[in-house]
């Protein structure tokens, strides 16, 4: 497992080295990444697929070689708007929901990578 020490729109500066230490194939990359496109709770598991302007995304593409890799996509939701600063805003600020609800927002996200590591889920 690694928590990268970079931002997100830079992750890919920290799992490409790291993938490239362990000597790992990318069918072994899983990444779990909010994801706007989804309503808040939704967690959605997918291997490659678009990149949805996401910058983080557009990192791990470029450092990983494409986008082939596992995903665990964690819906927070879209503002009502496409203005850049307020999308933004919404990404990195506090969620608006209950802790009760990101709490299981977490954990069904956690459910779904454990899942995916053991093989109980194929995607």
């Amino acid at each position: 497992m690694l928590l990268p020490q970079t931002y997100m729109n830079q992750a890919g500066r920290s799992v490409g080295p790291a993938r490239g230490a362990y000597k790992l194939p990318l069918d072994r990359v899983l990444v779990i990444h909010d994801e706007i496109d989804l309503p808040f709770g939704d967690i959605r598991p997918r291997i490659g697929g678009g990149l949805s302007g996401h910058n983080g995304l557009k990192s791990l593409k470029a450092e990983l070689g494409g986008p082939d890799f596992a995903r665990v996509r964690v819906g927070v939701g879209r503002p009502n708007t496409t203005d850049p600063e307020i999308v933004s805003a919404h990404v990195l600020g506090a969620f608006r929901q209950s802790q009760a609800e990101v709490d299981a927002l977490i954990d069904d996200a956690a459910r779904a990578a454990e899942a995916i590591v053991l093989g109980e889920r194929r995607l």
